[in-house]
């Protein structure tokens, strides 16, 4: 059964017995993202959400229904493409979330660059699985800045990485638009960036991220960063539509 989000922001959980306390502001009948991040701690809106929070869905978006259980639903959600899960990215959200009436969402944009749109959230705290303008994560904030154009990349960073929706470029070839890639040795990309920058003479690299623990912010690459570049990729314009994993 497919439904759509009847809510501005719908937090999909790993399961219903995810949210914490503090998170009654995310999962009430009509959600309050702007008290909810108020009230997180910069750990609490981070870490604190490791293994719980999975990422978030948008007022109109749609999600196809494989199981209700009480005051819960268990989705996947087709616009979030998720390598080696079909249908899209998989987990639970309130069933007063959802509903059989069609919404708006947001009207595809193909008036402005995805640094344009990636810039509107300048300043936005870094909250894990966070897919709003109260608060994204890295993977999220690439995510929301494609769809905004109409284009549809995975919601994860070591997906956007692997997806055939991105092409891998030499990290010396980069312009901006591109994506940075990073992860520890022997590790899955666990971090992803917007290039802002060609890079400089002297190996400068410039980027614009959300950070965790921080907020969307367009920085220097500091040698820590460096030490975790693996690759580059640039997302192809193909429309609405995402490609199938490689």
């Amino acid at each position: 059964m497919t439904l759509s989000v009847a809510v501005g922001v719908a937090t999909m959980w790993k399961d219903p017995t995810s949210p914490r306390p503090l998170d009654e502001w995310a999962v009430a009948d009509e959600p309050d993202l702007t008290a909810w991040v108020r009230a997180m701690t910069g750990a609490e809106a981070s870490t604190g959400l490791h293994g719980r929070a999975e990422t978030q869905l948008l007022r109109g978006e749609p999600v196809e229904v494989i199981l209700d259980a009480d005051e819960w639903s268990r989705v996947v959600a087709p616009w979030q493409p998720k390598i080696g899960t079909e249908g899209g990215y998989p987990g639970w959200v309130r069933r007063s979330h959802l509903s059989a009436e069609p919404a708006d969402g947001y009207p595809p944009r193909r008036d402005a660059a995805v640094l344009d749109e990636a810039r509107r959230f300048m300043g936005v705290r870094y909250v894990w699985g966070g897919l709003s303008e109260h608060g994204v994560d890295c993977s999220g904030l690439v995510h929301l800045s494609f769809r905004r154009l109409g284009i549809a990349v995975p919601r994860d960073a070591a997906d956007q990485c692997d997806h055939t929706s991105t092409e891998p470029i030499a990290l010396d070839e980069v312009r901006p638009g591109d994506l940075y890639f990073f992860a520890r040795e022997g590790r899955p990309v666990h971090h992803v960036g917007f290039v802002t920058a060609p890079v400089a003479a002297d190996g400068t690299r410039l980027m614009l991220h959300a950070p965790e623990g921080s907020q969307v912010i367009e920085e220097k690459m500091s040698p820590e960063r460096k030490a975790q570049l693996v690759s580059a990729g640039r997302v192809r314009s193909a429309g609405s539509t995402a490609g199938s994993p490689r």
